[in-house]
């Protein structure tokens, strides 16, 4: 008997696992409130150079003569500087010598406007003009705790199971949030300190947001059975989006980053007590062969769920288990993903669409301040934007399949991204109806961006054969972190020679994208391959490659894996935890 055989016996999506799910559901809301507190407590402001001592006000500008008087002019700042003209009068400054030589110098303090935030780390640090790399480098770096926490959590949560690392994940997620909110005071420990203990602390707590997402969508698809498995699988998706808009509600009233990064901390305190609340994984434990604490479990939910507890099925269950732990599974490793030509063309092209969709995701969500209007405003629109993604594509993609809807979305968000160079250029500038235009361009391109991203998880599980799943995916997330950290990275120093230079950047890498997606195969209606034969057989679009002949002892090495296989329900079960370990 299989454990989700089993479970149907005890109710598989029963009052039990739904009020554990819902508070699964609840922590799914901490992940994106860390990721995003970036674009408010280091949001950078309008700025301009610092005059005199006692210039404090950002406005008087406008109608100030001395700051007229001290900007390079623009025929200078074409003529001498690689940076955009914006940026060149804001972070350089003209003086001139008691011998009337005009002189164009580096700004050393600044003057920020107030107008959306009281005070944010940028200001603290300075993190402008050429120091805009220590701004950058934070996020890369939380970025890279990205990856280190999905390969180190996840690896934990199987060898000591999904509830204790998540609750470990919890609570360092809680105390590096304080570390944060208090420690980085440069006026009394200086900047290095404050710079250093702030970065580690950011990268120890993206490792941690990463294992709670990693264990508790895990955690979440183990509690059910295979008929739920999709549908609690996409709402979990939800509460993503939700804890968005739970953050930009708090940095609304909060405009100061200490309070802020404070009052968000403290929020994660009562997940603390979760430990207590959700269960440990029974299908873990039937794994390890804790039989004993699975029955508690087990009678626990069926009690819960006004079942009965079949101990003769269970017995079967653990009969069956202790069999299948007996036999040794072979897998084919990294090389398999490159041994035939037609895997290697299909492994190569999902890591470039991997590594492009992360690029545009991360780089389009962390740059609405840069939309045009209330800052506030425009990442609410976002959070909205992305739910209205995933709605559609939850009523699409088992309709017309993976590959048309991907490469729609892809060469949809090319085509607009591209398009930023005539608007930009030919209308008005400053103009409402610019202004009004670029910001809807700005929606669509979230909402392609955040539809693709979606649909990439699945279409790469479905493509990667199961002897190489787990190695395909999990290269597919190293690179999706490099490609965050060049998004990331664009919106910090090419917006200083173009604003808009980053958007066309993603438009062109998309548009490759979408021509080199149309050479896979859709999978839609297809069973998952179980072999590189299987992969093969699909073919590739538009190149007809023949596949490569092995040799007798290859195809038995794989037919033994293919005796190995998992039945219909494991399949997906495995395929969500895939999609969710990168």
């Amino acid at each position: 008997m299989k454990f989700d055989d089993f479970l149907h016996t005890v109710n598989d999506f029963g009052r039990y696992q739904k009020l554990r799910y819902f508070c699964i559901c609840l922590t799914y809301m901490l992940p994106p409130i860390m990721v995003y507190t970036w674009s408010f407590a280091a949001a950078t402001p309008s700025f301009r150079c610092k005059l005199y001592d006692n210039d404090a006000d950002f406005n008087i500008r406008q109608s100030s003569l001395s700051y007229n008087q001290s900007q390079p002019d623009e025929a200078y700042c074409k003529a001498n500087m690689k940076i955009s003209v914006k940026e060149c009068q804001r972070c350089y400054m003209k003086t001139i010598s008691n011998t009337g030589i005009e002189k164009i110098q580096p700004c050393n303090n600044y003057i920020f406007d107030q107008k959306y935030y009281d005070y944010t780390l940028v200001e603290e640090w300075s993190m402008v003009c050429d120091r805009t790399v220590f701004r950058s480098a934070v996020q890369n770096i939380f970025f890279f705790g990205y990856m280190v926490g999905s390969i180190f959590f996840g690896i934990m949560a199987d060898k000591y199971g999904r509830r204790p690392i998540m609750s470990i994940c919890i609570i360092l997620m809680a105390c590096t949030g304080f570390i944060c909110a208090f420690f980085p005071q440069k006026d009394k420990f200086g900047f290095w300190p404050s710079y250093l203990v702030y970065t580690i602390s950011r990268f120890i707590l993206a490792c941690s947001t990463r294992g709670i997402a990693v264990t508790g969508f895990v955690l979440a698809t183990e509690l059910v059975g295979p008929k739920n498995k999709f549908l609690t699988a996409i709402i979990v998706q939800y509460f993503f989006a939700f804890g968005q808009l739970f953050l930009v509600t708090f940095a609304y009233f909060i405009r100061e980053w200490r309070r802020l990064t404070f009052t968000l901390s403290l929020f994660t305190i009562p997940f603390t007590f979760f430990y207590f609340v959700l269960p440990e994984s029974a299908r873990w434990m039937i794994s390890k062969g804790h039989y004993k604490q699975a029955e508690l479990l087990l009678r626990k939910i069926a009690k819960t769920n006004d079942r009965t507890f079949d101990e003769e099925a269970f017995q079967q269950l653990i009969d069956e288990q202790q069999l299948n732990s007996k036999e040794k599974s072979q897998q084919i490793g990294i090389l398999g993903l490159f041994q035939s030509k037609i895997m290697c063309i299909i492994s190569i092209n999902l890591f470039f669409q991997w590594f492009v969709q992360n690029l545009v995701f991360y780089g389009i969500s962390q740059s609405t301040g840069n939309w045009g209007f209330d800052p506030y405003l425009s990442f609410a629109i976002s959070a909205f934007v992305e739910i209205l993604s995933y709605i559609v594509l939850h009523l699409v993609l088992n309709r017309i399949g993976r590959k048309r809807p991907y490469f729609i979305a892809v060469l949809c968000f090319s085509i607009i991204a591209l398009l930023t160079i005539p608007v930009q250029n030919y209308i008005l500038k400053n103009n409402p109806e610019q202004k009004i235009l670029i910001f809807i361009m700005n929606v669509l391109l979230k909402f392609f961006a955040a539809g693709s991203y979606a649909i990439i998880y699945i279409y790469a599980n479905e493509l990667f054969p199961t002897g190489i799943r787990n190695t395909g995916m999990g290269i597919c997330s190293m690179v999706a972190r490099i490609g965050a950290i060049v998004g990331t990275t664009s919106n910090d120093m090419l917006t200083r020679v173009w604003i808009n230079l980053p958007v066309v950047l993603f438009g062109i890498l998309s548009l490759i994208a979408a021509f080199l997606v149309l050479m896979l195969p859709e999978t839609l209606n297809k069973t998952l391959p179980q072999t590189i034969e299987d992969t093969e057989q699909m073919g590739l679009s538009c190149i007809r490659i023949r596949a490569d002949k092995r040799t007798p002892k290859r195809k038995v090495q794989i037919d033994n894996i293919d005796d190995q296989d998992l039945n219909e329900d494991q399949l997906l079960n495995q395929n969500l935890k895939m999609r969710e370990d990168v």
